[in-house]
């Protein structure tokens, strides 16, 4: 089992550096933190007064590997999970916040372990997960990939500007698909030709 340091230093690796996508809804991004999460956390680096791109652009990596762990690991309770979905769904919530949940959610309540999908883990959601778990030790950490997996695809389809980070432009597998897939063993992994087929809707 990872380390959470080694988890959060991870997903701050594959966030990489400072970004301000018009087409990404979070805005001002550096290290896969928000310009949003710094202004509810108070970090104005640059002492002005106001936290801006300028604040965004001062993080260290250092600053969000701690920033992910006390409030995307800690804060939410990933820590009450099961181990082997321990990374997947802290990369998920720092991706996508509650839904990461969500999807955890919904997916155990479909394996017969009903919980509330409310996008919080308490002792039911982490209760159903530990069964789940017990139930299907080598299967659970895929499951949850996939599931992760599907949910990028339906919001590409639903948000055709969402489209360019789950299909490269040569059509392959985007950055969406491919982080999803780094959490689900390579024998689940959706060949190129059944990636091409899912988005081809998207013309």
């Amino acid at each position: 089992m990872q380390s959470v340091q080694d988890i959060a230093a991870a997903i701050v690796a594959r966030e990489g550096g400072y970004v301000n996508d018009p087409d990404d809804p979070g805005g001002a991004t550096n290290f896969g933190v928000t310009i949003g999460t710094m202004r509810r956390l108070g970090l104005d680096l640059d002492g002005d007064g106001r936290v801006t791109a300028e604040d965004v652009k001062r993080l260290s990596r250092g600053q969000a590997t701690e920033i992910f762990i006390k409030h995307y690991f800690e804060g939410p309770g990933i820590a009450s999970l099961p181990e082997a979905l321990q990374p997947s769904v802290f990369d998920m919530y720092v991706n996508a916040g509650g839904n990461a949940v969500r999807i955890l959610q919904r997916m155990l309540t479909r394996m017969g372990f009903p919980c509330a999908v409310d996008g919080a883990i308490g002792p039911q959601t982490a209760g159903a997960a530990k069964a789940a778990a017990a139930k299907a030790p080598d299967h659970i950490a895929d499951a949850y990939g996939i599931e992760r997996r599907n949910y990028y695809y339906r919001l590409a389809d639903r948000r055709p500007a969402s489209r360019k980070y789950a299909r490269r432009r040569d059509g392959g597998k985007g950055g969406w698909i491919v982080r999803a897939e780094e959490f689900i063993s390579p024998k689940y992994h959706l060949s190129e030709a059944e990636h091409r087929a899912r988005v081809a809707q998207w013309g």
